[in-house]
């Protein structure tokens, strides 16, 4: 991540349009603040007693999650930027105050993450190498989401037929398409969860009642009366993420952050070409969930759907991502009637929602916490502490963190176990404890 002028303006801006927006109560990152949002406009919830849910929801992932994820990869992300403008522009007390702060944090973000990392490089134990490890199964875990979800909706026996079917398409799908294994894990996974919700629905029959379809086009409507400021949003998400400094989710950092490493070259242009089918498909599970808070909110999404960081990803320079990203934007919200009628008439695809953001974050956990075990012995295989070593100092941050009742959410304790072994072998090894094998 390169500290200049066009970088420092985009993250500025990113940060500032995110304020804003969470201030006017037109969009934010966080899906939970989301709802709260229409209490303070209706005048049920004073703004200070919504500050304080924003804050209670978002301080821990922004500590552990965005911090740590931000020192790994070199990239800035949602959770260090977003839920902090969502913080920051409902506390704010006036609009125009809520961008400068929101500014204010964007560089603090840029300029600290570069200035950490550039101490971490010089360290004698490569921290900053081994902690590529952390990522390297981060794709391949989160495509199994969807057999999970299933399982959590339908049952044992409906996940272990999609994981067969899923295992068989991921074996059989590379070899007659340029598409990776994990795309294939995904989309089929993707492609069954859609199918038992439709089958279900198709059964019972269920549909919106008339009272609720009112309310929808409602919250539908105050959406698109705020859409040049979505488009606006969606045009710097995009713009940020085709200049290299913003990676959109866990789906993509990991491996954006290897691609980039690489500098321009074929492997890294076709690396990059694949977390933007993986991060498609994420975008593409993820509609039933912020479709239904949108149109029950009438709040949106400080990303949408989250396309627009494909948008990013893929575009050749930065005008045609912006211009890209505000298009994206301007699509989704004209269609998100169209997606309220259809979730109305297939609601076990609404109600998929929440086991779908569980078992994204169970398979990300896990697969975070496997690469964060390796980056671990990596580091201590530097040393004559040894692999084992590295290992124990990992596991016992780890297991005193599920001891002592979570104090850091599992998504980014395997990150912060990591960067706390390779700080503690670097402080070793300045002792003379643990020397350079």
């Amino acid at each position: 991540m390169e500290l200049n002028v066009m970088n420092v303006i985009v993250a500025m801006l990113v940060c500032a349009m995110g304020a804003f927006l969470s201030h006017m109560g037109m969009a934010v990152f966080h899906d939970g603040i989301r709802p709260v949002i229409p209490e303070y406009i209706e005048g049920r919830m004073h703004r200070t007693e919504m500050a304080s849910v924003a804050f209670g929801l978002s301080v821990g992932f922004i500590a552990s999650v965005g911090i740590g994820n931000a020192l790994v990869t070199n990239l800035l992300n949602p959770w260090l930027l977003f839920l902090a403008t969502d913080i920051i522009g409902i506390a704010s007390p006036k609009k125009w105050l809520a961008p400068i702060l929101g500014a204010i944090w964007g560089l603090i973000c840029l300029t600290g993450i570069g200035g950490i990392n550039a101490v971490l490089v010089g360290m004698p134990v490569d921290l900053i190498g081994a902690m590529g490890d952390v990522g390297t199964y981060v794709v391949t875990g989160f495509a199994l989401f969807p057999i999970i979800a299933i399982i959590m909706q339908f049952g044992m026996k409906s996940g272990v037929i999609t994981a067969i079917i899923v295992f068989v398409f991921r074996l059989a799908g590379p070899l007659f398409s340029p598409i990776s294994a994990d795309a294939w894990t995904m989309m089929v996974g993707v492609i069954t969860l859609v199918a038992f919700c439709v089958i279900k629905d198709n059964k019972n029959k269920e549909k919106e009642d008339g009272d609720s379809l009112n309310v929808f086009s409602e919250r539908i409507a105050r959406i698109r009366k705020n859409l040049p400021f979505l488009m606006a949003m969606g045009a710097l998400v995009a713009l940020a993420c085709n200049i290299h400094v913003f990676a959109g989710s866990d789906v993509s950092m990991f491996d954006l952050s290897t691609a980039y490493a690489m500098g321009d070259t074929p492997e890294a242009a076709a690396l990059v070409k694949t977390v933007a089918t993986n991060e498609f498909m994420r975008g593409l599970s993820f509609i039933p969930l912020i479709a239904t808070t949108a149109i029950t909110t009438g709040v949106y999404g400080v990303a949408g759907f989250t396309f627009v960081y494909v948008a990013g990803y893929l575009c050749p320079n930065p005008i045609f991502a912006a211009i890209l990203g505000a298009a994206i934007i301007f699509a989704e919200v004209m269609l998100l009637g169209f997606i309220g009628k259809f979730l109305g008439k297939f609601p076990s695809m609404r109600d998929a929602s929440d086991n779908i953001r569980s078992s994204m974050n169970a398979c990300v956990e896990f697969a975070l916490i496997i690469g964060s075990v390796a980056a671990c012995c990596t580091m201590g295989a530097a040393t004559t502490a040894g692999a084992a070593g590295g290992f124990v100092i990992g596991a016992c941050i780890y297991l005193i963190n599920e001891i002592t009742g979570r104090k850091i959410m599992r998504m980014a304790i395997g990150p912060v176990a990591a960067i706390a072994t390779g700080i503690i072998l670097n402080l070793t090894y300045l002792i003379g404890l643990t020397p350079l094998i």
